[in-house]
Order: structure tokens, then sequence, then C-alpha cells
């Protein structure tokens, strides 16, 4: 067994140090919580996904620093050992000065009959030991050791994310909290991998003084949870965001976990990462633009042309199976206009169209390619004893 500590060097609140478990549960789920200020974790079947334990101190070292935090780290093959190590700047088991075990009713006592490492301490007789200190520290100090089992609750993540973030001063404009809000999404980031999910939306709130707030909605053409992704459209959202009063805090929300989990590149091109290039276009173009303003194409079955296409929002790629029985033009007029038969030449045709009777749509027409009179081809339509352009070929 192979346990890494983290001691923060301030306590946070009870909230935050659950959230740092929740970060943490990515590169493990054996997580347990050490109030106030510590948390331990067994590594050693995470060893080979991270490169080693080097690699995965500095990864931790790395996290933690990007989510505003000091943090001790030491390892060893015991929780209670890294614990203390933690606590003592990582020293041999045998250097910690006996502070580090965090049993303060006995410190005192120790360090009055010369007692000042935990090494000097093994060497006491055990009996004597637990006469003196209770057998409360003789057990500790076996867990420490490896010698008797030290059972622990394991920390479960959440299945929705909720942080508030205070801003050290007030903010006027939006573009300045997104260095604040970068530390929440690496929070929301670090959950989501640890419930090997991913979300297609989130809302940063910024607070303002007396109540107000404004909350800024981020969509997602697919389920994600990178930071880079998360920071980079919320960048293009927060540039077109007018504050009308300062921001004192901030708040990140996200549920709805979609499962995500990794992929593996195709040796000969990968379709699917050239389908989420294209998606993540699409959402930074709906970041700067507004939600209603980019969205698809595609055919449904129905043979009137007005209503053989439909709409699709950001993330909904896949068409229905219908293919239309004849050519159609590229451009359809938003209106029919009618023209007079003198104003084009048939070309070939008919194709009748006749359906629309269940939703009071009715259509009974009868179309033509044709030629114009500057020798476009267009499409026509008889109806009624009436004629219509209501498409353009070229």
């Amino acid at each position: 067994m192979l346990w890494v500590a983290l001691h923060f060097h301030e306590p946070p609140p009870a909230t935050t140090l659950e959230r740092l478990a929740a970060w943490t549960c990515q590169f493990t789920p054996r997580v347990s919580l050490e109030p106030p200020q510590a948390l331990v974790a067994e590594v050693q079947g995470s060893l080979r996904c991270f490169g080693g334990a080097r690699e995965l101190l500095a990864r931790l070292r790395e996290g933690m620093a990007e989510l505003g935090h000091e943090a001790m780290l030491a390892v060893a093959a015991t929780p209670r050992a890294a614990l203390w190590r933690a606590r003592g700047d990582n020293r041999r088991l045998a250097e910690l000065p006996v502070d580090c075990m965090g049993h303060e009713e006995t410190t005192a006592f120790l360090k009055s009959i010369g007692i000042s490492t935990v090494g000097e301490l093994m060497r006491l007789p055990r009996e004597g030991l637990a006469k003196r200190c209770g057998t409360g520290l003789v057990e500790a100090l076996d867990r420490a050791l490896g010698r008797l089992p030290e059972a622990r609750e394991f920390f479960e993540p959440p299945a929705r994310f909720d942080a508030a973030l205070e801003l050290p001063g007030p903010v006027m404009h939006a573009e300045g909290v997104l260095f604040a809000a970068r530390r929440l999404l690496v929070q929301l980031a670090g959950l989501l991998a640890a419930r090997h999910a991913g979300v297609r939306r989130f809302v940063l709130t910024l607070q303002h003084e007396k109540g107000h707030a404004t909350p800024v909605e981020i969509l997602l053409a697919s389920p994600a949870r990178d930071v880079e992704r998360f920071a980079r459209l919320l960048h293009e959202r927060l540039a077109t965001v007018s504050l009308r009063h300062a921001v004192e805090a901030i708040q990140l929300r996200a549920d709805g976990f979609s499962p995500l989990h990794a992929r593996t590149a195709g040796f000969f091109g990968d379709a699917r990462a050239d389908d989420e290039a294209w998606a993540q276009l699409v959402e930074r173009l709906q970041a700067r633009l507004g939600g209603e303003a980019v969205h698809g194409l595609t055919v449904q079955p129905d043979h009137r042309p007005e209503h053989a296409w439909r709409r699709v929002e950001a993330g909904e790629w896949d068409p229905r199976e219908f293919v239309q029985p004849g050519p159609r033009p590229l451009w359809l007029l938003e209106q029919p206009r009618r023209v007079q038969p003198s104003a084009f030449e048939r070309v070939s045709g008919p194709e009748r169209i006749e359906c629309g009777w269940w939703d009071g749509d009715d259509a009974r027409r009868d179309y033509f390619i044709a030629r114009s009179a500057d020798a476009s081809l267009v499409w026509v339509y008889r109806e009624a004893g009436e004629w219509f352009l209501h498409g353009l070929f070229a």
C-alpha cells in the first residue's frame, strides 16, 4: 500500500475540504477526510495510470496551486504515517516531533520526560507507555507502523457541483472574474473526472451588493470536463456581459452529469475527434453570439419542401434517414411567388406532391424544373390553376 497525505497550511472550511476531496478523487476513489485540514488517499493502484509516484505527486502539487491552496504532501505505507509526515514537513517518521501525532493530551507529558520525537517514543517500553499515556497512543503508533489495521471511511464525490468564492475586492468588469472562476472550474473538472462524467451546461452567478445577481449560462455542444474548454467558453460569454454593479463574489453550479469516458484515437484518423472539433466551434460561436444565433439544419420525413427540414440544436447531429424523391434546389423562397407561365420554359416534370392533410397545411402541387428568362434553373409548381416560383437551382 502507498498512501499520500495532503496537509493544508490553513484549515479550509468544511465544505471546501469536501470539494478538495472530490477533486482528489480523480486520482483514486480511496480518499478519506481528516478534518480540519488534511486529506489522505490510497494511490498504490493509480501509480501506473499516472506514470509513477513522482508524477502523481507533481500533479497533486500543481492542482493544489491552481486551486489556490498550499499543502504539504507526504507518502507512507500507512495513512496515519503519511498524515504525520505531512504535518512534520515530510521528515522521516522517526525524526518527526511528537506534536505531529495529534495527541495533545499526552504531548506535554512526553516532552516533560525528554521524549521529543516519534523515534524516541518508539524505543519506550510499550507496557509502561500504555499505563502512563493510555492505549490510544500505543494503538495510534501501531497503526502508523502498520502493526494494526486502520479502518477508513472513504469520501464519495457528489452528483452535482455548487461552490462559491468571495473576490478579494469589487470587480467592475465581467471578464475580471475569470481568474477566480478558473479555480472553481478546476474543482468542477476534478469532480467530473472522479465520476467519469461530463456536463453540457453550467451557470456562473456573479454576486453583487444588496443581493443582486447576474447569471451567466454556458452551454456546451457535447458533454465535457476540460478546464481549458470551460474557460474559453466562459471568456467568450463574459466578454458580452455588461455590469451595472460591482461583483463581490461568484458561484458556480453544474448538475445533470452525463457519462463521459476517455477516448482512444483511431490509427487512420479519428472521425469522432473531427466531429468534436466542429461541435466546439459551434459552442464558441454560441457563447459569443448567443444561443439562438447559431444552430444547425437537418432533413425530416415530409415531402412538402417547406416542412422537409428542421432546426438542430447543438449536440443533436444525427439526421433522420429520409431521402427526397427528386432533385431539390438549394435555395427556397420564404414565400412562393406567383408567376406567369410565359416567364419560364419547363424542362422536366411534373412531380406530384400531395400531403399535409393531417396538420391543416394541405398541399396539392405539380412541381417542374424550368428555365427562366435569364437562363437560370428554377423550381415552379402549379396549384389550383396558378403557377408559383418556389426555389432556385442556380
